[in-house]
């Protein structure tokens, strides 16, 4: 037996093919001109039947398939069942597009059956066919179809026509569902259907425990069904006679709603579930001359389009949730009934096809998450360089291709910064300015545009912390004034500087080394922790005016970190910190992920606690305040011996990890 299949090289195709192969059947495979490496791959699928697979050149857009004389004259009468699966199976695919490939493409195999003279015509079609039909859809049904509304609907609706019209040659058509990976293996090649809801669910997985009820969207039944179920019976059904003229559903006769659809992937990863689910239906109640205009008001729109690309769900797939056909497929149960092919209920399966998901096709499997990778030739301006975190960074960055901007106020621990990094095999330039200096802000933003022509990011890292009570700096009001000045001010001086360089490019990224004592809310550190809170606001008021522009605002909670800024505060010798290392780790994680907010789980904990219960949360921070006094230098100026924590003290500064005290 001679088989000829197009779109072979396809997804059910390669599936179809080993099917063949195993009746013992030589398959050529429509072959076009450019994609001999798919007919290598399916070669190597099947390493026992090479003999048996043979290559034909064509190309659907042809006339007879753009087949030549001498393949036509060599296989005419010669092919027993001739598959015809090519087609554009995308939403997003252009009209044209579609229209060439799944309508044309339809004429052209049937003028090609016709001039093989093959036994017969073996057409995929799909339940597209039916539109948005209201209502039972049998295997009987074309002309009922209803609401054409995308040219997917309408070219497969069109493509089947012309079979029924105009096959001078026996046909099949085969109607499967949206088609799925294999029930066994979970292999799949592209994101269509159920896949759609998959990086939704591993975000709330990432996010939220599997216990913490969700609300969701229930609509229509989606008719799943996995490619070997389709193969199976495709194949089965094609070798059966007196079958000719005859349409079949390979459909699930017991399909499952959107929202059920969405629980079963939600269980098969562990992640939480929609409880409570509200019907995408309920909005046809809702008068168009209502919706329509709320749905294209600007920010509706742009929600809609933010989180559609988030999610990475085509806007077209939108439609499919209110999807209001049943397929009855009771004739093509009938036929399929003595030979042991039915289709699996989705729910014995969804973990297969949700781990092949996260281990093959996961979006961020593809996306470069190096270090080296997303600072390649990018300009990286670091404050606070010299020493600490920001020295810490700079190292990290020197085994990149970043070009590292090295600010700080002396120029020898710069030079030598910039020494070690050049050892490393990195580029580094040095600027020696005082970011507490307003003018050498200015002065210093001037000089490395010049120079370097851009910034693409900017590490706010340089920093004054100030360890003393409030009630010990009565008469130091100064102390407040020159951290807010370096920790506030000089920061902002050189964002706002940058701002209209990231607008020209619709590009740049402000990292901001902001301390976990803004969200504990740290006694002790008011100086401190206000100048960071300022700029914490600040960032946040400034991201939701550039959110459009390309530009991204981190805050980093960072706790404390074993570095010469602490090392004043004896009493730190001897509590957890981590180091500036540890630190970099977090500023690196940043600049990859371009996170909103960085910060320990203590912090965040932290600043729930605070807005659930304030009161409780005050009288812990007391505790500490009280438990750890302030010193003597801080109190009178001068510094004395600091004798070795209590056990309680220790106990407490354990279990608060990483907060000042």
């Amino acid at each position: 037996m001679h088989y000829l299949v197009t779109g072979a090289t396809g997804f059910i195709g390669k599936f179809l093919v080993g099917k063949l192969l195993a009746r013992g059947g030589d398959v050529h495979v429509l072959v076009r001109s450019g994609s001999n490496t798919k007919f290598t791959n399916l070669l190597q699928r099947y390493p026992h039947h090479t003999s048996q697979l043979h290559a034909v050149n064509g190309d659907l857009s042809q006339p007879n398939l753009g087949l030549s004389s001498e393949d036509l004259q060599e296989l005419r009468g010669k092919i027993g069942h001739f598959f015809h699966l090519a087609a554009i199976y995308d939403l997003k695919a252009s009209e044209e597009d579609q229209i060439q490939a799944n309508v044309q493409g339809t004429r052209h195999a049937l003028q090609a059956a016709e001039a093989l003279e093959v036994g017969h015509f073996h057409y995929a079609s799909s339940i597209a066919v039916a539109g948005l039909y209201s209502g039972t859809w049998r295997e009987d049904m074309f002309d009922e179809a209803e609401r054409l509304v995308n040219p997917y609907l309408r070219t497969k609706h069109e493509a089947e026509k012309i079979v029924r019209q105009t096959s001078a040659v026996p046909f099949q058509i085969y109607r499967p569902g949206m088609v799925v990976g294999h029930s066994q293996t979970g292999e799949m090649d592209k994101i269509d259907g159920p896949y759609f809801f998959m990086r939704l669910i591993k975000k709330l997985r990432a996010a939220l425990p599997p216990w913490v009820p969700m609300l969701g969207v229930e609509g229509g039944r989606l008719n799943i069904v996995p490619v070997d179920f389709v193969v199976d019976a495709m194949d089965h059904l094609a070798h059966r006679d007196g079958l000719d003229g005859r349409v079949f559903h390979l459909t699930d006769p017991k399909p499952f709603k959107v929202g059920e659809v969405m629980n079963l992937f939600a269980r098969a990863a562990a992640a939480p579930q929609f409880t409570m689910r509200i019907d995408a239906r309920m909005a046809a109640f809702i008068p168009k001359s209502i919706t329509g205009p709320l749905g294209k008001l600007p920010p509706v729109t742009r929600l809609r389009k933010q989180f559609l690309k988030d999610m990475q769900i085509p806007e077209e797939a939108l439609g499919f949730l209110t999807y209001p056909t049943k397929f009855d497929c009771r004739d093509t149960l009938r036929e399929l009934k003595d030979s042991g092919i039915a289709c699996p209920a989705l729910d014995t399966y969804a973990g297969v096809l949700w781990d092949y998901w996260l281990r093959h096709l996961d979006s961020d499997l593809f996306v470069d998450h190096t270090l080296a990778g997303n600072v390649a030739d990018k300009v990286i301006m670091i404050t606070g360089a010299s020493s600490g975190i920001g020295k810490a960074t700079a190292l990290r960055l020197a085994e990149t291709r970043a070009r590292i901007v090295l600010v700080a106020r002396d120029p020898e621990k710069l030079q030598a910064t910039r020494e070690e990094i050049e050892a490393l095999g990195g580029q580094a330039w040095t600027y020696s300015a005082d970011i507490a200096n307003l003018q050498d802000c200015d002065r210093l933003i001037q000089e490395v545009m010049t120079e370097h022509g851009q910034v693409d990011v900017l590490v706010n890292n340089a920093g004054r912390s100030i360890r003393r009570g409030i009630a010990s700096a009565y008469d130091r009001f100064h102390d407040y004034e020159r951290t807010m000045q370096l920790n506030y001010f000089g920061a902002l001086r050189l964002i706002m500087g940058l701002l209209p360089h990231f607008e020209a490019r619709h590009n740049g990224h402000v990292i901001n080394i902001s301390s976990i004592g803004v969200l504990t809310n740290a006694p002790r550190f008011s100086a401190y922790v206000a100048s960071k809170a300022a700029l914490d606001a600040f960032s946040r008021c400034a991201a939701s005016e550039f959110s459009d522009q390309g530009i991204h605002f981190t805050t980093i909670n960072m706790p404390l970190v074993r570095t010469p800024m602490i090392a004043p505060t004896k009493i730190y010798d001897h509590v957890p910190a981590i180091s500036p290392e540890e630190a970099a780790d977090m500023i690196c994680d940043a600049i990859i992920n371009r996170s909103k907010r960085i910060a320990t789980r203590l912090g965040v904990f932290a600043q729930v606690l605070h807005f659930v219960m304030p009161k409780t949360t005050e009288i812990i921070m007391n505790t500490g305040f009280k438990m750890f006094p302030d010193s003597q230098a801080a109190k009178a100026g001068k510094s004395e011996e600091v004798a070795p924590p209590t056990t309680e003290q220790m106990a407490f500064a354990y279990l608060m990890k990483g907060i000042h005290w």
